[in-house]
């Protein structure tokens, strides 16, 4: 599948990107190197992001497998739940004790409702690898087992934890679309584990964005992406050529863009400018760039970047979060699932074990889904959904 675009290359004008960093609340605390080493199928480097605000790297020290001796995790794929998985991954090999608020939020639930949830005086990983019997180190930064996530997209996540690679596949398309294989395939091979939903929202430039577009209709956008529509004038914009943005053939935001608002994993888009491997890329080309349009992950977002509303058939969808209808409802034909994806073998026949489970069940707290999932602009699991994914992971001990 092609669109006759490169990841950086342009086809109707140049433009410029910069090095400045995009989406800081989405590179919090990185805690891998990169993937596979490569440029990757995306045209990306695969390079992680920033170090933590809270001063960690969440590293664990020397890189080891924590206190227990119990075998390093990792995960690697999607830069969309990148957030979570990295933000988790940094809290679990700082091991904070609950007397560190940075980590822990206050004990008021009106900072972080949930935190009395886990009644636990222990460590931060302590806590949630004792549930599935590893023994806690009473040490920070020193977890029962250290964890590391790479930075790379959907495809090469579910690639790696198809070959082993990795224990965790992030993934923010379906498996099966990532993948090429039946859904029966999928359940025979994978265990699909969703951590929270994103309300993937269409984004505009600020210069588009102050001169008025700040709604569109789905048809419009489809039009846009498939070349009917080539300048902001015929939608009520200014009289100026449409520069279309999209991110890179096999990441999951391209493939569910398509899926839902084109109907099709591998509809064509020959209204595609320029192609970018991860959704910190798309955010730095739109905030650098006039008249641009581009589709991406929530975390991402900022006053550069701006979200529009989108008419889906006389339904207005809005980012406003206490709107009527709102991106962030799953009702909003864009939203989809963020998975974690683990693999069924000979070893682990229930298709994750207990390192996994332990830190898979992190994020399925109410602690879990704020701190890690709405904290990053996400969309917290409603409690039904917390418990069917719960009933996915191995037994605590």
């Amino acid at each position: 599948m092609s669109d006759g675009t490169t990841a950086t290359g342009v086809s109707r004008r140049k433009f410029l990107v910069t090095s400045g960093a995009i989406g800081a609340a989405g590179l919090a605390g990185c805690t891998g190197d990169g993937g596979d080493g490569d440029d990757g199928e995306d045209g990306s480097d695969g390079s992680g992001g920033d170090d933590g605000e809270d001063g960690s790297d969440g590293s664990g020290g020397d890189g080891g497998d924590g206190g227990s001796g119990a075998a390093l995790l990792t995960a690697e794929g999607s830069s969309t739940v990148y957030p979570i998985s990295n933000k988790g991954s940094s809290y679990w090999n700082a091991n904070a004790p609950t007397s560190d608020g940075e980590y822990w939020g206050s004990n008021d639930e009106s900072t972080v409702p949930g935190w009395n949830e886990l009644d636990t005086d222990q460590n931060l990983a302590d806590y949630f690898a004792g549930l599935y019997g590893f023994e806690p180190t009473e040490q920070r930064s020193n977890p029962p087992y250290n964890t590391t996530v790479s930075l790379s997209h959907s495809g090469t996540g579910c690639k790696a934890v198809r070959d082993e690679l990795v224990d965790i596949g992030n993934s923010s398309g379906p498996i099966t679309a990532e993948l090429g294989i039946s859904d029966s395939e999928a359940e025979e091979q994978f265990v699909d584990h969703v951590v929270g939903r994103d309300g993937q929202p269409v984004v505009v430039s600020s210069d588009i964005y102050d001169n008025g577009v700040q709604q569109l209709t789905g048809e419009q956008i489809r039009k846009i992406y498939q070349d009917e529509i080539t300048n902001w004038s015929e939608v009520g914009g200014p009289d100026q050529e449409v520069f279309v943005i999209g991110r890179a053939e096999g990441s999951g935001t391209d493939t569910a863009f398509r899926l839902n608002m084109l109907g099709d994993a591998e509809a064509p888009m020959p209204g595609v400018a320029s192609r970018f491997g991860q959704n910190q890329q798309v955010a730095e080309a739109v905030s650098n760039n006039d008249g641009a349009i581009a589709y991406m992950a929530l975390a991402f977002t900022s006053e550069s970047v701006q979200p529009i509303a989108i008419n889906f058939e006389g339904t207005v969808y809005k980012p406003d979060k206490d709107a009527e209808n709102t991106i962030f409802d799953s009702a909003y034909p864009l939203n989809r699932d963020l998975h974690m994806y683990t693999k069924i073998t000979e070893g682990t026949p229930s298709g994750t074990d207990k390192r996994e489970g332990a830190f898979l069940n992190m994020f399925l707290t109410e602690f879990g889904q704020i701190v890690f999932v709405e904290q990053n602009n996400y969309i917290p699991l409603p409690t039904k959904d917390l418990e069917s994914e719960s009933d996915k992971l191995p037994e605590q001990a």
